[in-house]
């Protein structure tokens, strides 16, 4: 069976970003915690799955995407500082989500959702950066296709209702997912398998 449309696909591999002289590997999806999606229902890259439809149970893959075709380019217009009242729950600032180097989800005026790192903390200002955590990055995987299979009327149901794709139980590659916040391999909710709103490598990225 080839991947095509609503076909479920389960993936191990390796994603490496950098260039070619210098590469670091970023995530990768195992035998035991492999990546799984439904093909064609909008929770990967649009360039993620062009490298991927038609190949079959075994087929290995290497492929590299170019940040046009991932994340863009580095912003810098995506660094803002927000007022730190903004992060207060019940008029105290929660240590545990406010820090340095964390990921933390936001929503815009519109209500759209965002996923921002915690840049640097002051007194009255955080500063926070709203690009995806790979943007401006080439990225590289290589893998295996270990199955491909029909999805269940349960698995969609499933992925329209809420669920996700991803390594297990939904981190890798689909459009919620943000790199630093848990997912398969190293980096914590898939930065690299494909997905687009904050976070998952091969996904989109978020923007305030």
């Amino acid at each position: 069976m080839k991947i095509s449309q609503n076909k479920y696909v389960i993936l191990a591999y390796d994603l490496n970003v950098g260039d070619d002289d210098e590469k670091e590997l970023m995530e990768q999806a195992t035998l035991e915690q492999p990546m799984e999606f439904i093909f064609g229902t909008n929770s990967m890259l649009d360039a993620f799955e062009k490298q991927l439809e038609g190949k079959e149970s075994g087929d290995e893959f290497n492929f590299h995407l170019t940040p046009d075709e991932a994340y863009g380019v580095y912003d810098d217009a995506q660094i803002l500082e927000l007022p730190k009242n903004v992060f207060e729950i019940d008029g105290k600032i929660d240590t545990n989500m406010l820090f340095e180097g964390n990921v933390v989800p936001m929503m815009d005026s519109s209500g759209s959702r965002l996923m921002g790192s915690v840049v640097s903390i002051g007194d009255d200002y955080v500063t926070m950066d709203f690009n995806h955590p790979l943007a401006g990055e080439n990225m590289y995987f290589s893998g295996k296709v270990l199955e491909v299979r029909e999805s269940t009327p349960e698995e969609i149901a499933a992925l329209f209702s809420g669920g996700g794709c991803g390594c297990g139980s939904g981190g890798c590659g689909s459009h919620e997912d943000g790199c630093g916040s848990g997912g398969c391999g190293s980096s914590e909710e898939g930065c690299g398998c494909g997905s687009k709103n904050g976070g998952g490598c091969g996904s989109g990225g978020c923007n305030c």
